[in-house]
């Protein structure tokens, strides 16, 4: 269960007594990589957020047809890479209701746990342009904020999607700054276009690294999980 830590408006880094700014990053983090670390670190800084948190998905419901490693493994190896890292921590929320996998739900349940912090949904690029096959998936993008971070290479499109969310799209692609207090919507909430991190690292090479006994992969990710992975034959 998420910790309710938003008792009213508290002071955060920013200044006195404003909303606390929280990222929450869904997905499968099979394996958490460095793109993931690298992500968290730095809308940190580019959003001025006081906390980032980690959902590693039971099973993504949109990607049935793939097999992920087991949710336990997965949740620790985040807790692992994160240890040391204090404005990040890692959800059990989507592990202990496996019944009820959906973004929406997931979202649903932060707002009402967290009435007071601005809430902010990171999403890759490739889970962007996929959007459409979420459930609900416009419902879940006029729950919060949303972060979608792009990576080398990879081309984002935008007719997938109704007039009204492009109209809410914010494009910080090549801006070296923080975001605003004035930027910072509420419902409909804006969708954020970010690109501070540019590294090109795939979970899916990576696994298929360790298959293949490459073992370079071992760079592509915090060395507690690459210690985990090795020890428990995660991907062998």
């Amino acid at each position: 269960m998420i910790e309710n830590n938003s008792k009213n408006i508290i002071e955060t880094g920013r200044g006195n007594f404003l909303p606390r700014r929280v990222a929450f990053y869904g997905g499968s983090f099979d394996p958490l990589h460095n793109g993931h670390i690298a992500i968290s670190n730095a809308l940190l800084s580019q959003f001025d957020l006081d906390e980032f948190v980690f959902i590693p998905a039971f099973h993504a419901p949109h990607k049935i047809r793939m097999t992920p490693t087991s949710a336990y493994d997965r949740f620790a190896m985040l807790c692992l890479a994160t240890e040391k890292m204090p404005a990040s921590s890692v959800s059990k929320m989507e592990i202990e209701i496996p019944e009820r996998p959906f973004t929406a739900y997931t979202l649903k349940r932060i707002n009402a746990e967290r009435p007071n912090d601005d809430i902010f949904f990171v999403m890759g690029a490739d889970s962007w342009m996929d959007i459409k096959t979420w459930r609900d998936w416009e419902t879940v993008l006029s729950l919060t904020n949303h972060i979608v971070v792009t990576r080398p290479g990879y081309k984002l499109s935008f007719s997938h999607v109704n007039d009204d969310i492009r109209e809410r799209i914010i494009d910080l692609r090549g801006l070296d700054r923080k975001i605003s207090e004035t930027e910072i919507t509420k419902p409909p909430h804006s969708i954020y276009l970010s690109d501070c991190v540019n590294l090109d690292i795939s979970a899916t090479k990576i696994r298929a690294k360790i298959r293949n006994d490459d073992v370079t992969w071992r760079e592509d990710v915090p060395a507690e999980v690459a210690n985990y992975i090795e020890k428990y034959q995660i991907y062998n």
